[in-house]
């Protein structure tokens, strides 16, 4: 028998062995993230990090922290959030003096249109993370598009013939943010991307819709304004 290594017929030998099943479980539970839509039975709804039941109640786990609980009856559906949900210590913003190209992907395209446009680069950067999470191929239930998720009237409008292409999509994307930033303090423009110009007007502000309000809150969060 090897220095270090537990006997088979050592008693707790079954109880190690649980709890290192237990700890992997743990570990790989942890690591993940649900992001869903909670539908209420009175036709409201609200973005959670996933949901579990606790006996006869519901509860939801929020996206902030904390939990919510809730009777059964309360809940209508749940679906999928569109919105990528990373776990929050991917976000990790580098200091304004040591961002750079080669800090994140296709940073190179990031920084040459951003500063054409007169775009902050970091605010491109939190976008890019919260739109698509950086996966090139992203396609949204609505038909929204690439990394900075173009929708298909948008890639038209900036005459996008490869909305997947991420040179293209970076470029549009931030052409468009710009013709909003010019009409809109940054939150709005922010919610007007997300939502449409249409509704940041109708509402006189950003929209009170959960998913806009939360892609407005952390778009802001991770680029330091």
């Amino acid at each position: 028998m090897h220095k270090g290594q537990v006997p088979s017929s050592c008693p707790w030998r079954g109880v190690l062995r649980t709890a290192v099943v237990s700890f992997v479980a743990f570990v790989t539970l942890s690591g993940s993230a649900n992001a869903e839509l909670a539908f209420f039975a009175n036709g409201r709804f609200m973005s959670i990090k996933g949901h579990s039941m606790d006996g006869e109640s519901l509860v939801l786990t929020l996206r902030n922290g904390g939990q919510m609980i809730v009777e059964p009856g309360m809940i209508a559906r749940f679906e999928p959030d569109e919105v990528p949900y990373p776990e929050p210590e991917v976000v990790v913003p580098a200091p304004a003096a040591q961002a750079s190209a080669v800090a994140v992907p296709y940073g190179e395209f990031i920084d040459k249109y951003s500063k054409e446009q007169g775009v902050d680069a970091r605010l491109v950067r939190a976008m890019i993370q919260v739109e698509s999470a950086y996966k090139q191929g992203a396609r949204s239930r609505k038909g929204a598009m690439g990394l900075m998720q173009l929708m298909p009237e948008t890639a038209r409008q900036y005459a996008v013939r490869d909305p997947y292409d991420p040179e293209s999509n970076i470029e549009a994307g931030i052409k468009h943010l710009k013709s909003l930033l010019t009409r809109l303090p940054v939150d709005l423009a922010l919610a007007a991307y997300n939502a449409g110009e249409a509704a940041v007007e109708k509402f006189r502000g950003i929209p009170p819709y959960p998913e806009t309000r939360s892609y407005v809150s952390r778009i802001l969060s991770i680029a330091g304004r």
